[in-house]
């Protein structure tokens, strides 16, 4: 269950397109964004997959933000760790 309001409080990289994420009721998740950006086809997207850009991640107002919210999540996705739903996934494998 998602709490009515949630907020990412830290983020951490501890893999090429890993993050561990920390909320504030002391959850954290380690999500792994490499299938949602290998499998966009959007270049907007792509682009995220230069390790450069892609660690230019930042929190604001409690959430994970890069560039000028060129890419963002809904933090219950985050919260959940589900950036993709599971039949994009088995479809793309």
């Amino acid at each position: 269950m998602t709490p009515a309001t949630i907020n990412i409080t830290a983020a951490e990289r501890v893999g090429d397109y890993v993050l561990r994420l920390s909320f504030d009721d002391d959850t954290q998740q380690t999500i792994d964004f490499n299938p949602f950006l290998s499998l966009s086809r959007h270049p907007d997207i792509r682009v995220y997959l230069e390790p450069a850009r892609f660690a230019a991640f930042r929190i604001e107002y409690g959430e994970l933000v890069w560039g000028d919210y060129d890419l963002c999540f809904p933090i219950a996705d985050l919260y959940h760790n589900k950036l993709m739903p599971d039949a994009a996934l088995e479809k793309a494998a």
